[in-house]
């Protein structure tokens, strides 16, 4: 299941609902679905918003006299000029189960302000930058990989992924594959970034929880990498609450303390992640 809408705003639905006072009203310009529990889309990009790659905004539809809204970390790097997410599909989620519904030239509605850890300025200085994520956790990593910036302060980038089935790995894999050919950061990313999936639940070539993968040794001897070292490494961490923990649990045994923009440090978690 892999579905792209394109721009065509002619059909687009009437609001249900006025547009609450002090929140972006944005149009979405294309949706894709990957499978029957993942999508991305993109909306336009207001012209006064200011944010990090890497940070979360909130996001809602004007589909209620007092909308929901619920922390989404856009997908896209700083500098684009319109914003991606890419979301979980929830059947009786509060704001999923209508998200999902999105078309071209409908309205997704934001509030004003961008926040979030997972920012290079929560990060010292150090030679790799590895990303941990499940799921839709992959999306402020995805910012951070197509923004110059990360290539200025590490020589190299290993992502993880990790999701239950192989068609839930495609989002990761055509971010990575696509980076090369890059207008703005092509020639930054070539030979620097990994990409290491696996699988929880399909069988696959990679198999288990990413913190089994490396505690028992399998993730650094398939990457032929050295092992987590504080002195030279940083982590970030992105996805299910039970792995936020476990790796939390894991970089702190082997002496990573975590950081924030008034104190930078060696690995960051995101506790806002809403999928």
């Amino acid at each position: 299941m892999n579905t792209t809408s394109a721009v065509n705003i002619a059909g687009a639905r009437p609001l249900q609902f006025p547009i609450p006072a002090n929140v972006y009203a944005e149009t979405v310009v294309s949706v894709k679905h990957y499978t029957d529990r993942l999508f991305s889309f993109r909306i336009t990009r207001p012209q006064s918003l200011r944010f990090r790659s890497g940070e979360f905004v909130m996001i809602g539809l004007p589909n209620a006299e007092k909308p929901i809204f619920r922390a989404y970390s856009v997908a896209s790097p700083s500098w684009d000029d319109e914003l991606e997410f890419f979301s979980i599909k929830v059947p009786d989620g509060p704001l999923t189960s209508e998200l999902q519904k999105i078309e071209v030239g409908d309205t997704v509605i934001m509030r004003q302000k961008a926040t979030g850890t997972l920012v290079l300025d929560a990060l010292t200085p150090a030679k790799r930058l590895f990303m941990i994520s499940t799921g839709t956790g992959i999306a402020p990593f995805a910012s951070l990989l197509r923004d110059p910036e990360t290539y200025e302060k590490f020589d190299q980038v290993i992502l993880t992924h990790t999701c239950r089935d192989k068609a839930e790995l495609t989002y990761g894999q055509e971010l990575v594959a696509a980076l090369e050919n890059d207008p703005l950061i092509g020639e930054l990313t070539e030979g620097r970034v990994t990409l290491y999936n696996s699988t929880t639940r399909e069988e696959s070539p990679r198999m288990g929880r990413i913190t089994a993968l490396i505690g028992s040794g399998k993730f650094y001897s398939d990457l032929g990498i050295e092992k987590l070292n504080p002195e030279t490494d940083r982590i970030m961490i992105c996805g299910s609450m039970h792995m936020l923990k476990d790796v939390k649990e894991l970089a702190e045994s082997l002496g990573f303390q975590e950081g924030s923009l008034s104190h930078p440090a060696s690995f960051v978690v995101e506790r806002a992640f809403v999928g």
